[in-house]
């Protein structure tokens, strides 16, 4: 049987708490096995809900998380660019899309509030969009599907859904 992990992607959640938590668990009911957050997180509450699902979770510092620097030790949140490894992938995670560098096998960024996706060579890059809804009338999360012996099958998958309706779409995304 072929293993599948399946990495949450959020970004920008700003001060919306209840978009915040619910892509969180919208991702958590599609299985993600670990939450990866590009930063703008904003609120102590935030970090908690992260914290809360109990799923291994990193979040970076975004330009707007200046009050949050006091907790650094107390939650998974990191300078940018932050390395980590997943079994054997290798991932850069960034608020400030500037460190763009195939270096590792998965980039993620945001900061722009604008869902891409793409490969390069063998690297993939992801923004997941924007979990607040501030620049259009959606929220937006991504999942990353990663399967294959040496974990180098993507599949990405991009979640949104309008601010007045509760279900969410989902588009695959053709790397």
């Amino acid at each position: 049987m072929k293993k599948t992990l399946k990495l949450g992607i959020l970004s920008d959640s700003h001060t919306k708490t209840i978009l915040h938590e619910e892509a969180i668990n919208h991702l958590i009911d599609l299985g993600a096995e670990y939450l990866l957050h590009a930063g703008d997180i904003m609120l102590e509450e935030h970090l908690q809900i992260l914290e809360n699902t109990k799923l291994p979770y990193v979040c970076v510092y975004g330009n707007n998380d200046t009050s949050l620097i006091s907790l650094h030790g107390k939650y998974n949140i990191f300078q940018e660019p932050y390395y980590l490894k997943i079994q054997k992938l290798k991932i850069k995670i960034m608020h400030l899309p500037l460190f763009m560098s195939p270096d590792v096998n998965i980039v993620i960024s945001g900061h722009t509030h604008v869902f891409e996706s793409s490969m390069r060579g063998e690297t993939l890059f992801i923004n997941p969009g924007e979990v607040c809804a501030r620049n259009k009338f959606l929220t937006e999360c991504a999942m990353v599907e990663i399967s294959g012996e040496d974990l180098d099958e993507y599949k990405v998958i991009h979640y949104f859904r309008e601010l007045n309706n509760f279900e969410w779409t989902e588009r695959e995304i053709n790397l």
